[in-house]
């Protein structure tokens, strides 16, 4: 697996700290792969080294509570500072207060946990001013391209944007394989992980507003959208539910919400939303008769390669046109516009058109698939392909 340094060097600095590390995010994003690269570089130092594994159930059915935890770190640790590696730890029966003792000894804890069990608003409760979190994310196009060359594979733009970064999926050779792994996933992240921690009792219903909502990223979507979709199948929900629905999804990293913002209120537009998921696949293996949705997955793509890349985004709102991103990233700002083509007439003078009547105080770019360049005086064009290697917006 390849060494993802742009987690470790965010998290090098806490090595020693006394603070929880935290590091969450979607399954099979390649937290436990992370967790494992940080022990081998500290083993280098010292051997005063402890990890456990709570989806192991050889340790499950030896330690069952905070109580058995502590006992056993406190047998098995030695003298000094002790480096504590807990994966998939949201299993363990009261594991926040045991993460909380164990601070307090000299000892340095790192933790993983992906499912809602351990969702940001738990650990920001639980163990308020006693933690540093990091949220991993499957794979961006160039960590994709390092790893098919380490398994001697090949994987195109276009296998981006059907099929996403799950970093698993791409150790299978055929796409039969790759959706049956996609689809296991899903399950597990949908059933295991939402609907039996919440208990939710119209799992139907639940799946069919889940089916929706990973159908619409790159798209702005409302809770009173979701009703009047379920309205027209005859299917009841209250604007409430959908809403705590919504966040579920939110809180288990599956997808996120990007709110508009309005230069004329300046203020952010909290009824205008737009999702996008966490990974493209999860709107892929849901497509039928492969009419893949390679429109909204480009941008949905964009969207978390900036991200990953240290950017802030938000909708921009333009005099009633809708600029895909104001990313904003060390002061600077970018009016970020995304298309898979402007080939066409119209699709150029709708994409171009969204930047109209904008100064030149920042910079504009357009994003799309073409080969052809089609940057103007005041618009810079990227080429998909381009920008997925770039690791700055400021790089020519």
């Amino acid at each position: 697996m390849i060494l993802r340094e742009h987690y470790i060097e965010k998290i090098r600095e806490f090595y020693d700290s006394d603070l929880i590390k935290i590091i969450t995010g979607i399954r099979r994003s390649g937290k436990s792969i992370i967790l494992s690269q940080i022990r081998e570089e500290i083993c280098k130092n010292t051997d005063n080294i402890i990890y456990l594994n709570f989806e192991d159930k050889r340790v499950i059915n030896t330690i069952n509570n905070d109580i058995e935890l502590l006992k056993y770190i406190e047998e098995n640790r030695k003298a000094g500072k002790c480096y504590i590696f807990l994966d998939e730890i949201q299993v363990l029966d009261g594991w926040q207060d045991a993460c909380k003792t164990l601070r307090l000894y000299n000892n340095s804890l790192f933790i993983t946990g992906s499912n809602s069990k351990l969702l940001s608003r738990e650990f920001t409760k639980e163990l308020s001013g006693r933690y540093v979190s990091f949220r991993v994310r499957p794979f961006v196009y160039k960590e994709i391209l390092e790893y098919s060359k380490e398994l001697n594979k090949e994987c195109s733009v276009t296998d981006y944007l059907v099929w996403g970064g799950f970093p698993k999926r791409l150790e299978f050779d055929d796409k039969a394989s790759v959706i049956t792994y996609l689809n296991d996933l899903d399950d597990t992240i949908v059933i295991n992980d939402l609907i039996n921690r919440y208990k939710i009792k119209k799992d139907n219903l639940f799946k069919k507003i889940v089916n929706f909502v990973l159908l619409s990223n790159s798209r702005i979507i409302s809770a009173k959208s979701i009703y009047n979709y379920l309205k027209e199948t005859q299917d009841k929900c209250s604007i409430n539910t959908i809403i705590k629905y919504l966040d579920y999804l939110e809180e288990a990293y599956i997808i996120e919400r990007v709110k508009q913002y309005s230069p004329k209120t300046k203020s952010n537009l909290s009824y205008f939303e737009k999702v996008y998921d966490a990974d493209v696949a999860l709107n892929s293996i849901r497509c039928f008769d492969e009419r893949y949705d390679l429109t909204h997955n480009l941008e949905n793509i964009i969207y978390n390669e900036l991200l990953y890349r240290g950017y802030s985004l938000t909708v921009y709102k333009n005099d009633g046109k809708e600029i895909d991103f104001l990313a904003t990233k060390n002061g600077k700002k970018y009016y970020i516009q995304i298309a898979y083509s402007v080939l066409d007439e119209k699709a150029y003078s709708r994409e171009f058109g969204a930047f109209a009547n904008l100064d030149n105080s920042h910079e504009k770019i357009i994003i799309t698939n073409d080969d052809i360049d089609y940057s103007t005086s005041t618009v810079r064009h990227i080429k998909l392909k381009d920008f997925l290697l770039m690791d700055s917006l400021d790089e020519k």
